[in-house]
């Protein structure tokens, strides 16, 4: 009754942001008596813009259209291992200090092992009353040495992406798998926590990991060939070469034929793959529903990153500012979230943890970076950020280029002073990363306003800017059509957004 009663005045109420916030204090209370569950589905390097939700059909049925779709989500650093500490930590790569996939880059390293993960989402819930699994891909340096702290089950895979032939730690030993395919033990390891909670009257928190839609993309062997015929999307970007981009994209040529055919490939498989992750997200609802807990579970359905196939002439790879590589798929059901509604507003992957803290009545640590996002959750049926004129949001996004000396590759026409990192000639030489491909950007939303500025630490001090509504597919590096105040304004805001810690001082900027 106080929910109905706080949206009619909402609808009419110029205080918007206010009534969001009194409504998801209203939501909490209720909530506070009976704490509920939370399952994460986090896929890997499953991309939006370039339709990577499309053979998920139960997916979007039994999360999206049960629930609501969040149109503008974005992972903070378009990368693996860093995307997974910002979602576990709910902070930025400047302040977890996971900046790539490598142990110098921090990735599982000691930083990490002794001052972020011991304070980890998991942790926190595992703290108040929660029973946490995890199944999956965890951290790309993670090698099973320990079970990370925090879950009560734990099912982690060592290193990056398998379907088959891997190894898992398993709680107490580490398991070595051959013809399993590793989708399909995720399902059967959740199913069976979850049939084992019959009689438990602790809420759960369920995080599942599958390696699709990630290299080297391989089907379930009953769903191989069913995207045959589907070819790669032909975006209006898609293999050009635009000389008023940085380095890396600017000095390659446009693929040749061979890598093309390979790369449609590629995206059949990467669907297909996709098909046994849309299996276990049904299985796992199905099981919800036959031990009557659904209706006291949030679920979220989302990707670590996006991913790009030929956009810019680079053939298959993250790792770059542009929305193929920053936007995610992020679908959430559950308690008092509206059937088959939208949310506009911006969300990051750092605000997960937020959210679901929110939701399981914990405050949430001044050190993590996000925003919870249950006020535009519990009134996406009446809130449309863009027609908001007192909303904005400035997310920052960040890369470091892994290449260094090591990483040459002589059958590739580069030098090793080029600092290019995974060149081989199944890409063509398109090399998919560099020392100089390390930038920091700014994500900004505001009342008509749909921006992306990003500076690079190259030789040159590099600068894009694109008016994304006018320039979807970013084919148009307008930074110098734009007027200087507004530039230095963009270039004060990123330095302000690289040194911020905590949500207070990370939503303080001074864009509007």
């Amino acid at each position: 009754m106080l929910e109905h009663l706080f949206k009619s005045i909402f609808k009419t109420s110029p205080l918007r942001i206010n009534f969001l916030l009194i409504t998801a204090l209203i939501n909490s209370i209720a909530n506070a008596q009976q704490a509920p569950n939370i399952v994460l589905f986090l896929s890997d390097d499953q991309d939006l813009y370039l339709h990577g939700m499309k053979p998920m059909h139960q997916t979007q049925r039994l999360i999206g259209a049960r629930g609501t779709t969040l149109t503008n989500a974005f992972t903070t650093s378009p990368l693996c291992c860093p995307s997974r500490a910002s979602l576990l930590s709910g902070m930025y790569a400047h302040n977890h200090r996971t900046f790539n996939n490598s142990v110098r880059g921090g990735c599982n390293d000691m930083h990490w092992l002794k001052h972020i993960e011991p304070q980890a989402l998991p942790v926190l819930l595992q703290g108040k009353g929660y029973d946490t699994f995890f199944a999956g891909k965890y951290l790309n340096e993670y090698m099973g040495r320990e079970v990370p702290p925090g879950w009560k089950e734990f099912y982690g895979l060592h290193g990056n992406s398998r379907y088959y032939n891997y190894t898992l730690r398993e709680n107490a030993h580490n398991k070595t798998y051959g013809y399993v395919y590793l989708t399909d033990l995720l399902r059967k390891r959740a199913l069976k926590f979850i049939n084992e909670r019959v009689n438990s009257s602790k809420p759960f928190f369920l995080m599942l990991a599958p390696p699709a839609p990630h290299q080297p993309f391989t089907p379930a062997e009953r769903h191989q060939g069913l995207f045959d015929g589907i070819t790669a999307l032909k975006t209006p970007n898609f293999n050009k070469v635009f000389k008023d981009k940085h380095w890396l994209l600017a000095n390659f040529e446009k693929i040749p034929n061979i890598t093309l055919d390979l790369m449609d490939i590629y995206f059949q498989k990467r669907w297909e793959s996709l098909l046994a992750v849309d299996e276990m997200v049904a299985a796992v609802i199905k099981r919800l529903v036959r031990q009557n807990q659904l209706e006291n579970t949030y679920i979220i359905y989302t990707s670590d990153n996006g991913y790009h196939i030929g956009q810019f002439a680079q053939p298959f790879d993250k790792r770059q500012p542009y929305e193929t590589d920053i936007r995610v798929p992020l679908l959430i059901r559950g308690p008092q979230i509206s059937a088959g509604t939208v949310v506009n507003a911006v969300a990051g992957l750092i605000d997960l943890a937020p959210t679901i803290l929110e939701w399981a009545n914990i405050p949430h640590p001044a050190r993590m970076d996000g925003q919870s996002l249950q006020p535009f959750l519990v009134n996406s049926d009446i809130y449309d950020a863009s027609m908001d004129k007192t909303y904005r949001r400035s997310l920052l996004i960040q890369h470091h280029g892994e290449g260094t000396v090591d990483t040459y590759n002589p059958s590739c026409p580069w030098g090793r002073n080029d600092r290019l990192y995974e060149c081989n000639s199944e890409a063509a030489c398109h090399c998919q990363d560099a020392w100089n491909n390390t930038y920091s950007c700014v994500r900004h939303f505001s009342y008509q306003v749909n921006r992306l500025y990003c500076e690079f630490s190259d030789r040159e001090s590099f600068v894009e800017a694109y008016d994304v509504d006018k320039d979807i597919y970013q084919m148009n590096n307008n930074v110098n059509e734009w007027l200087p105040i507004e530039r230095g304004l963009y270039s004060l805001a990123l330095a302000n957004l690289t040194r911020c810690a905590g949500a207070a001082s990370c939503a303080d900027i001074i864009l509007k």
